[in-house]
């Protein structure tokens, strides 16, 4: 990829990470008001500070290369933010949806900024490469938070839930996992023919056999229980991932937003079974709790084979070979 190549996808990334972060905005925005417990509002409350700044260091790099931010992008973002926002707060169990969602998009913004250093850094610009490693550093700090609230989240979602519907609950929360697996299914089924990274085929194509034994697992929880998956949902998911794939193939820089989202969406299925195992665990039902915990193990080791691929990945995109 020529110098000047490398400059114009350095602008285009920082322009994704503006709309990521015009998104991020009109979640914390109303995060706080919605998130059912003290401890988790604050988090969001502190994060909204921290986002506003980085914004503003984004839109700045922008006009450092002579840019401005993608209007079309960042009124994409802000749709973005505000459906995730109505999603969750038309849930039941909104304080779990919300922690869910949020844990993922901080994983996304994450994989965002380690993505654009990568560039920053093959473009010669040293500021935006500094920029970005200090963001991700908050990102992931934030992630973290919401990570030691994932206890509060399912207290408050399960807080005005009669003892007597927590069976219930547990088993709209398996549905609900069973539909996630599928879409992951979807996604890892057609990752391998958009990649142009050899080594990231090889390992959506690994995690998609373990996908399908999750979605078996949780398949056959849920019939011990007298219960079944949810058709609905998982055609609203397997559908979703089809659009996702068009979605994916149509981008200059398949493989490297590929891999961030990837990355971010096996962190959301780590923010299902976290809520999933304590669910479980307070209706008493601890072979579901066992479960969830098993398929987090998975679900967090091949976020981490994805993430420890992305000096490669980006060498690739940047040199043209994908």
């Amino acid at each position: 990829m020529s110098a000047d190549t490398i400059q114009e996808q350095l602008v285009k990334y920082l322009a994704d990470a503006h709309s990521i972060e015009e998104q991020a905005l009109t979640q914390l925005r109303a995060a706080p008001k919605i998130a059912g417990d003290e401890r988790l509002a604050a988090a969001f409350a502190e994060h909204l500070g921290e986002t506003e700044r980085q914004e503003e260091i984004i839109r700045g790099r922008l006009e450092a290369h002579g840019a401005d931010p993608s209007k079309l992008k960042d009124l994409a973002g802000k749709a973005g933010g505000w459906g995730m926002v109505l999603f969750a707060k038309a849930q039941p169990d909104t304080p779990g949806k919300l922690t869910a969602h949020a844990f993922s998009y901080e994983h996304m913004e994450l994989a965002a900024y380690e993505l654009l250093r990568h560039a920053a850094e093959a473009a010669g610009d040293a500021e935006t490469a500094a920029a970005a490693r200090t963001i991700a550093a908050e990102e992931r700090r934030m992630a973290e938070r919401l990570e030691s609230r994932f206890d509060g989240a399912a207290q408050a979602s399960l807080r005005d839930l009669d003892p007597e519907d927590l069976g219930e609950q547990l088993d709209s929360y398996l549905a609900d996992a069973h539909a996630i697996e599928q879409q992951a299914a979807g996604l890892l089924e057609k990752g391998p023919g958009l990649v142009g990274d050899e080594a990231l085929a090889a390992l959506f194509q690994e995690h998609l056999a373990e996908t399908r034994r999750h979605s078996e697992a949780v398949a056959a929880r849920l019939q011990a229980r007298g219960a079944d998956t949810s058709r609905v949902k998982d055609a609203a998911l397997r559908l979703g991932a089809l659009n996702l794939g068009g979605f994916f193939g149509a981008q200059p820089d398949t493989t490297a937003k590929l891999s961030g989202f990837a990355y971010a969406f096996e962190n959301l299925e780590v923010g299902a079974y976290e809520l999933l195992k304590r669910v479980a665990a307070r209706a008493g039902d601890p072979e579901t709790a066992e479960l969830a915990d098993r398929i987090l193990a998975e679900e967090r080791a091949a976020a981490a084979r994805i993430a420890a691929g992305w000096d490669r990945t980006m060498r690739l995109e940047l040199a043209g070979r994908t």
